[in-house]
């Protein structure tokens, strides 16, 4: 009997469908969502967000920090990359899950675009330093996915942000399940391992986000385990991760050839001032 289902494979020969219409209607809803929010307007610009450059961070379902970057092309182009599927780096993709996102934040610098570029490269920068730095304090990791860790620079005061939430509300309760996300975490871990033992000569930076990855995988799977004993949530201190991975705000090499670096920022240093910033969901 042939399958009256909207993945049937044997209908008779038909009209095919719309590319838009082959993925999951989840993805087609995260999808949308994204493009809603790149289509909103920088109020400093005046332009859509998706045409500006800057600096975006993204977050998961329990508004954990995990990855920072920033484009000198437009937001549009290099957020699509890393959500849609679009990297043609298949490491940069393995390391990031788009499943795992569930919000973006985006500080438009549209102001800078004109400005020479040298000058806008380093101001980008300073300001993509700030952002990681701020996440990983907001983090209770204190560490994010980041391969690579931005050049360090003197911190600055954040300029306002846009926050958006990519999960379609009536799909998030399953999404955020658990044993879901503790399924993708496994996963995900596992491919990124997989790069590391394929091609084994790979930066220390992977290394680290293979760590990183296996701390958040244990602290989810500890923290299920404990809601099915009826136990309390462990405690964040319960794994040191800065004790597993080192330094976060700088490369060692970086530390090494330089001493301690002029601009070196330990995590216990004062936190900068950070100003309000807006959030649209």
């Amino acid at each position: 009997m042939a399958s009256r289902g909207v993945a049937s494979y044997n209908d008779p020969d038909r009209t095919p469908p719309t590319k838009k219409s082959m993925p999951t209607r989840f993805v087609r809803g995260f999808r949308e969502l994204l493009t809603a929010a790149l289509d909103a307007t920088d109020p400093v610009s005046g332009n859509r967000l998706g045409k500006c450059i800057g600096v975006y961070a993204f977050y998961d379902y329990d508004g954990e920090p995990i990855y920072v970057g920033q484009t000198t092309e437009d937001f549009a182009t290099r957020v699509g990359r890393h959500l849609r599927g679009q990297r043609s780096d298949t490491l940069a993709y393995r390391i990031l899950d788009p499943f795992e996102v569930a919000d973006m934040e985006l500080y438009p610098l549209e102001h800078l675009r004109d400005v020479p570029a040298n000058e806008r490269n380093a101001q980008v920068n300073a300001i993509e330093y700030s952002v990681y730095v701020h996440a990983i304090r907001n983090s209770k990791y204190q560490a994010i996915l980041n391969e690579k860790i931005p050049p360090a620079s003197p911190l600055i005061d954040l300029p306002a942000a846009h926050r958006f939430t990519l999960i379609p509300e009536d799909m998030r309760e399953d999404r955020e399940h658990p044993d879901v996300r503790i399924a993708r975490r496994a996963e995900t871990l596992a491919r990124v391992a997989a790069v590391a033992h394929e091609r084994g000569e790979v930066s220390a930076g992977l290394r680290r986000v293979i760590v990183i990855q296996a701390v958040r995988l244990a602290d989810l799977a500890a923290s299920r385990l404990a809601f099915s004993e009826g136990r309390s949530r462990p405690s964040p201190d319960a794994i040191d991760v800065p004790e597993l991975v080192g330094s976060v705000t700088s490369e060692l090499n970086n530390r090494k050839s330089e001493g301690l670096r002029a601009d070196y920022v330990p995590l216990d240093a004062a936190p900068h001032t950070t100003r309000h910033r807006s959030s649209t969901r």
